[in-house]
């Protein structure tokens, strides 16, 4: 059975939301892994604490009050890290997580991974994940895509890292936004190994047949 499980709270995730449009990935993917029960520390850029008060009327002033609004009644265990602290435990390789998603990825965020330079918390983490061989999950959303932008993600393809685009697929039908959200939240799951019901698989009815 797919969900809340007490022994999730030891795996921890980091979740990245970048200035790119899409920002309610970011928050979806959060509210479905402290809904099972997961520790999820997140980072936020400044541009995508612009793009949550565009997007999601987010208030950019009240950012720890929105985040308890947001994920405070779930019961896995939320820890904000400030963009700007270098510091922060997710920036140490000793620091143990299963995985990092940066879900929207910006192309500056994505060009910034793959050449190494890390000058805030959320590229830092990124390329700890790099160095420490763990898994590093990329949503990039940005169109059309210029050489340099499909450059970059070869690169980071080629170490390992899976780029998922934020391409919601219809074969499924989808009736709501919410679903579109929910397939792509779901695809990253799929490469977590994360088991869910987010949305119906191609084929699924071939059982009954």
């Amino acid at each position: 059975m797919f969900g809340f499980h007490p022994n999730h709270a030891s795996k921890r995730y980091v979740i990245g939301i970048t200035g790119a449009s899409g920002s309610i990935y970011g928050i979806r993917l959060a509210e479905v892994l402290l809904s099972y029960g997961y520790t999820v520390h997140l980072v936020i850029s400044n541009a995508g604490w612009r793009v949550l008060k565009e997007e999601l009327d987010w208030s950019a002033s009240g950012r720890e009050e929105m985040l308890h609004a947001q994920f405070g009644s779930l019961p896995g265990k939320y820890i904000y890290h400030s963009f700007s602290d270098i510091g922060a435990s997710i920036a140490s390789g000793s620091f143990r997580v299963e995985a990092m998603i940066i879900i929207p990825c910006s192309m500056g965020t994505l060009a910034n991974i793959a050449g190494g330079i890390s000058a805030n918390l959320m590229t830092r983490a990124a390329d700890v994940m790099l160095k420490e061989q763990r898994k590093l999950i990329i949503v990039p959303r940005e169109t059309p895509l210029h050489a340099i932008h499909l450059e970059n993600m070869l690169k980071l393809a080629r170490m390992g890292v899976s780029i998922i685009p934020a391409m919601p697929a219809f074969y499924y039908r989808p009736q709501t936004l919410q679903d579109a959200i929910d397939f792509m939240v779901g695809k990253v799951l799929d490469i977590l190994g994360i088991e869910h019901d987010l949305f119906e698989r191609w084929g699924s009815n071939d059982d009954n047949i």
